[in-house]
């Protein structure tokens, strides 16, 4: 199917940064993709527009019981000047996931990538060169209807704004010292944590807060109901090398299903590295470090990509892990990964998506 979306380009751009090491999420381009929702229309009016604020009644459903839902992606220049999504689909999937999880209607998937597409295309000239940057694609719906009720709103907009971001790592992927979290939960099963909603990042602040103030970079959520049970790292999945197997909290209801998770999954098994999803619990890690088979950890997610864990600080005991440097396998998944998404190395995987260059041509 073919979709018509029309484009009002500004007719006051911004000046671009002079260099990309900007603070993530700071910078933004000068378009936006925007789509109402109302019951009687259903989704309609998609359009690209200026970079601009939005107007909301003071009563817009999304301030009060904040029914509302986001994905985070990004999209590369190839040192050959071509433009390159990673996995786009599995973010359209999820945020579909997330929708019905949070009562809000299902996107057109083929509208969504269309719209992804085009919004980059009008901003391509945002979209930095340097070695680790990339434009940064936040798409997000929020709840407009203007009413006082916990019920789900009946009118919506769904947008999709770009940022550009600098290497996530100014210095090369260093481990970071990570508090596991005796005292807060992050989700439970039933609950929103596999769905990718505010208000799961709005319930982890004040541990992180807590963690920072103990010089930690984040927190290591244990499940709600055990609390011996590890979830996720921060607002990242993550994965312990035990010996030679590679294990990961397998997907229970309350852990986000995430994309560079699925892809490091992927590439590990391409290998022949073994990867079990499983319950993993704090004991289980505490035990390995003991007994020396605890050999790496890391975070994974959109920004990052891969975040090396060089401790652990449980209960008072801080766990050194890997000598406190970024392991083998990190680094290796770190340059695996990204070496696909900037069309550097081969993708085996079908992951990257190219922009057609003839598409960009009409939104000059």
């Amino acid at each position: 199917m073919t979709y018509t979306i029309p484009v009002e380009l500004t007719s006051s751009p911004k000046p671009k940064p002079a260099h990309h090491n900007q603070a993530f999420g700071t910078v933004f381009t000068d378009h936006m993709f925007i789509l109402d929702y109302d019951a009687e229309q259903g989704w309609h009016d998609p359009r690209i527009v200026p970079y601009q604020p939005i107007q909301l009644d003071p009563a817009a459903k999304v301030f009060h019981y904040g029914q509302t839902v986001f994905e985070g992606l990004k999209a590369y220049l190839t040192e050959d000047r071509r433009i390159l999504m990673f996995r786009p689909n599995k973010n359209i999937e999820r945020l579909n996931l997330s929708n019905r999880r949070l009562s809000i209607p299902d996107l057109d998937e083929e509208l969504v990538l269309e719209a992804l597409k085009q919004i980059v295309l009008v901003d391509r000239d945002w979209i930095p060169s340097e070695p680790g940057t990339s434009l940064y694609i936040r798409p997000f719906v929020i709840a407009t209807e203007p009413v006082l009720g916990v019920a789900p709103s009946l009118q919506y907009k769904f947008m999709i704004i770009l940022s550009v971001v600098g290497s996530y790592y100014a210095e090369g992927i260093n481990p970071v010292g990570i508090y596991v979290e005796p005292k807060y939960v992050r989700a439970v099963v039933g609950g929103v944590g596999n769905a990718k909603t505010a208000g799961n990042y709005a319930a982890g602040l004040k541990a992180q807060d807590e963690a920072t103030a103990k010089g930690y970079s984040q927190v290591l959520w244990l499940d709600g109901v055990h609390r011996k049970y590890i979830e996720e790292v921060g607002s990242m999945n993550v994965f312990f090398k035990l010996g030679d197997t590679v294990v990961t909290p397998a997907l229970n209801g309350s852990i986000l299903d995430g994309v560079t998770r699925s892809s490091v999954i992927q590439l590990l098994q391409h290998w022949g590295i073994p990867v079990e999803e499983r319950a993993i619990s704090i004991d289980e890690i505490i035990e390995a470090h003991r007994s020396g088979t605890l050999v790496e950890a890391f975070g994974t997610g959109t920004a990052a990509v891969i975040s090396p864990i060089g401790s652990l600080e449980w209960q008072d005991e801080k766990l050194v892990i890997g000598q406190g440097v970024t392991g083998e396998l990190s680094s290796r998944v770190y340059d695996a990964i990204t070496g696909i998404q900037r069309g550097i190395l081969e993708d085996p995987f079908g992951w990257v998506i190219e922009l057609p260059l003839a598409d960009a041509a009409k939104h000059s």
